[in-house]
């Protein structure tokens, strides 16, 4: 029996920007379908995307849809068509509120005047579907953290009918409770016969829920398999072209000693009273559910929110340190590699070269101030090179890079800082597996040079393989602390529900 006509189809597309992108590729969806599209960072699936979605126009190639043929001009020419895609990298105006933000192409109206009981109403319905019931509708959308920032945007995709829904890194920022709360509204739609183009580099996800898995590799289609008896292991092969080896586990080692203390931390309205201790050569990572308030410890800690309370205590001294801003966190030797890369980690416009030095451009000047710039290239191409940021040259704009690539620019800045307090949160955020294990492999390295690091993932698994301990937040507070041996899975998730239950309770 012959499969059914695919729903979508894409034929000898080819795309360059500064290099060839997309060559020559092809691709079909079927009606009630998720075909997962996987590759490493730069092997051209937001491209890919991007030109079925209408944001951006291929050199060459066609497309059909519904087996006539299908050129989007614009994200709005393909929604009118029945094509939606909700995207890796957040495009959610902050000052809109969350029901605005969800409907603001079709808010609800009565004789001209926008309906604010019925668009409160429809928000409601739609967050629900996301696990964002409680969610205020009227809150604005800057005050978000990431993780509900992509729910929201999420709900927004699903608040319409659509034929094809593409979703690319959906999960990225999510935690196993609203990853599944997403899987069966996926499932509700594939029993509707929408056809759903899945990007992820969490592999198991695609195994999870993929009837079918397209791998790029170097701009080009390499294989489509059925996910069916696709093992993990042979993925990563036709994404990389090689085996990665074993994935990196720590090995237990006598802590160092005390490099950051914390106590009594509170900042308004997710941060309780938070207390830790943070060794030489230890990743500490933290674990909890969103809203737990794990990004905004680390943002108080690094001063890019003002604490209203607590103190940090540096390097053992028995003496707090003053931080007022991150300016001064960094000059005490801390770094943050924030969870948004896109608005607080890059300059966008500048080139890979500056965005790896602005921060140590005194490092590379001579007496008077004057840069040199052949230092300057020499440690961006070190940096860069260690991380193999893949790109057309130091000279080339962050904002071209992909989501990952610029995650990796990010974090060679501060190993270019040379900071022995690191915070990480979400350090392999949209990065592909290959490039997961080396940042793996990094982290490791780090800790084993005497460096202390703060991690924040959403990943139990990479919190599992990585850390020498895991912090346990609930409700803006710390519930538990395990040390390597003594956690499971199911007493990490006891303690990230703890607080939420005798809030119930009480």
């Amino acid at each position: 029996m012959s499969p059914p006509a695919p729903l979508l189809a894409v034929s000898g597309l080819w795309k360059s920007y500064a290099a060839p992108v997309l060559l020559e590729v092809g691709f079909d969806l079927r009606a009630g379908e998720v075909h997962a599209l996987v590759g490493e960072n730069g092997a051209g699936k937001s491209t890919l995307a991007r030109i079925m979605a209408g944001l951006t126009t291929a050199d060459a190639g066609h497309l059909t849809l519904r087996g006539q043929p299908y050129a989007p001009r614009s994200k709005a020419d393909a929604e009118r068509h029945g094509v939606r895609m909700v995207m890796q990298e957040l495009n959610l105006i902050g000052n809109l509120t969350v029901a605005e933000s969800i409907f603001i192409e079709r808010l609800p109206h009565r004789w001209g005047w926008i309906d604010y009981a019925r668009l409160e109403r429809d928000t409601r319905a739609v967050l629900a579907r996301v696990g964002l019931a409680e969610l205020d509708p009227g809150r604005l959308v800057k005050t978000l953290g990431v993780g509900q920032q992509q729910l929201v945007e999420i709900a927004a995709g699903l608040s319409r009918q659509c034929d094809v829904l593409i979703l690319d890194e959906p999960t990225a920022a999510l935690t196993d409770p609203e990853i599944e709360r997403l899987f069966a509204q996926i499932a509700q739609l594939k029993a509707a016969g929408t056809g759903i183009v899945y990007i992820s580099h969490r592999l198991e996800e695609i195994q999870q829920i993929g009837d079918r898995v397209s791998v790029l590799r170097d701009g080009r289609m390499v294989a489509t398999r059925a996910t069916a008896g696709l093992t993990l292991e042979a993925m990563v092969r036709l994404m990389v072209g090689r085996d990665l080896g074993e994935v990196i586990h720590r090995v237990s080692r006598p802590p160092g000693p005390v490099a950051l203390r914390v106590e009594g931390l509170r900042c308004k309205p997710l941060v309780q009273d938070v207390s830790f201790s943070l060794h030489q050569g230890e990743i500490l990572g933290f674990a909890g559910l969103m809203g737990s308030g794990r990004t905004e410890t680390m943002r108080a800690i690094f001063a890019a929110d003002r604490p209203e309370a607590g103190a940090l205590f540096l390097r053992g001294s028995d003496r707090p340190t003053r931080v007022r801003s991150p300016r001064e966190a960094v000059r005490h030797g801390l770094a943050l590699l924030t969870e948004n890369r896109k608005e607080q980690g890059l300059w966008l416009p500048l080139p890979i070269r500056a965005n790896v030095t602005l921060m140590c451009l005194q490092q590379l000047s001579r007496f008077g101030g004057w840069l040199q710039p052949g230092l300057e290239l020499d440690q961006a191409r070190h940096w860069t090179g260690k991380l193999a940021v893949r790109s057309a040259g130091l000279e080339q704009a962050v904002r071209e890079l992909s989501g990952g690539n610029q995650q990796k620019v990010v974090i060679a800045r501060w190993l270019f800082r040379n900071c022995d307090i690191l915070i990480f949160d979400e350090p392999t955020r949209g990065i592909d597996v290959g490039a997961k294990f080396e940042i793996y492999r990094l982290l490791n390295d780090l800790a084993n040079q005497g460096k202390a690091i703060l991690m924040v993932s959403s990943d139990l698994k990479e919190l599992l393989g990585l850390c020498d301990r895991i912090a346990v937040m609930s409700a803006g507070r710390i519930a538990a602390v395990f040390a390597r041996g003594e956690w499971t899975q199911d007493n990490i998730m006891t303690a990230a529900l703890s607080g939420y239950l005798k809030e119930t309770v009480a």
